[in-house]
């Protein structure tokens, strides 16, 4: 009789993930009042590695940025961004002539494709009290046939988005669908774009000390649940504590009991691509020849600027 749970394991930074994922990261940051200029005060900045600050002091941290926490213009290639915003707010601009800024629920999915640069920044907006910032970024594969696609940014917006309350969870379907509630189109160019490859990213709650039922998938995908948010969980007789990673035989359906906190997970699904990956920084294709390429273009292109 095939197992339910493959394995389980410790979520790290970023957390581990299967084809066609490539990679996702959780952000929580309890970012203090803003000066008046989108930023904390400049003396909470003393001491950090200011421009690459990955240590979490204080509750938060400012990543690459230098006086707004966030991620100035960097480049990408050959793959998606789709970054969850579930509170707080992001401000984005790319070199295809998009800005703006979304959050508290908003959803923004962005095909690099042949090549796209882009800022993402996290503005202090509440200059009276703190500013909690909590997102997901997840990297989703493109096929070979589609790495040099035309870059494209779409924005999913949160009242678009199907919320599913069940009797004791609450299902957010950012892609595919769960039991008849079909997310927004993703992407034109996306993996996800093609029902067949059954991606699906749900973020599941279940309130405390009750149970969910997940139904197994339709074809040959990889699934996996990330639990990021509560005390313990439940899945049979096994018992998993929060920041583990679950990953589940999709073609069995799973009974998942939060422990005395609600729980939170997030759960990526999709057929893998099944091609080879090579991968440097922002860059991901199939060899490593086309990976060079892409440094050169870069340097040479800047990705449009």
């Amino acid at each position: 009789m095939e197992a339910v749970v493959i394995r389980t394991f410790p979520l790290g930074f970023p957390w581990e993930t299967e084809d066609p994922f490539l990679f996702c990261v959780h952000h929580l940051d309890h970012y203090p009042k803003g000066n008046g200029e989108m930023g904390p005060d400049p003396k909470l900045l003393e001491g950090r590695n200011i421009g690459n600050d990955f240590t979490l002091k204080d509750g938060w941290r400012m990543y690459h940025g230098t006086t707004i926490p966030g991620f100035p213009y960097h480049p990408h290639r050959g793959f998606e961004t789709i970054t969850i915003v579930n509170k707080g707010f992001c401000d984005h601009s790319d070199s295809l002539g998009a800005s703006g800024r979304f959050g508290q629920g908003d959803v923004q999915w962005m095909t690099a494709g042949r090549g796209v640069q882009h800022s993402e920044m996290f503005p202090l907006l509440n200059d009276n009290a703190g500013n909690t910032l909590e997102l997901f970024q997840i990297w989703l594969n493109l096929p070979k046939s589609d790495k040099f696609a035309e870059p494209h940014f779409k924005m999913l917006w949160h009242e678009d988005i199907p919320l599913v309350q069940e009797q004791n969870a609450l299902i957010k379907v950012i892609a595919g669908n769960y039991k008849g509630h079909q997310a927004p189109n993703p992407a034109p160019d996306s993996w996800a774009a093609h029902t067949e490859n059954e991606v699906a990213i749900w973020n599941i709650q279940i309130e405390a000390e009750t149970q969910f039922l997940l139904p197994e998938a339709l074809g040959n995908v990889s699934r996996t649940l990330y639990f990021y948010e509560g005390d313990t969980l439940s899945l049979g007789e096994l018992k998993v504590n929060p920041n583990f990673g679950i990953q589940l035989n999709p073609k069995k359906e799973v009974i998942i009991k939060a422990g005395n906190k609600k729980a939170g997970l997030l759960m990526l699904q999709g057929k893998p691509i099944a091609e080879p990956v090579a991968k440097y920084g922002p860059f991901v294709m199939n060899t490593e020849e086309e990976i060079q390429q892409a440094m050169q273009e870069y340097r040479l292109t800047q990705f449009g600027g």
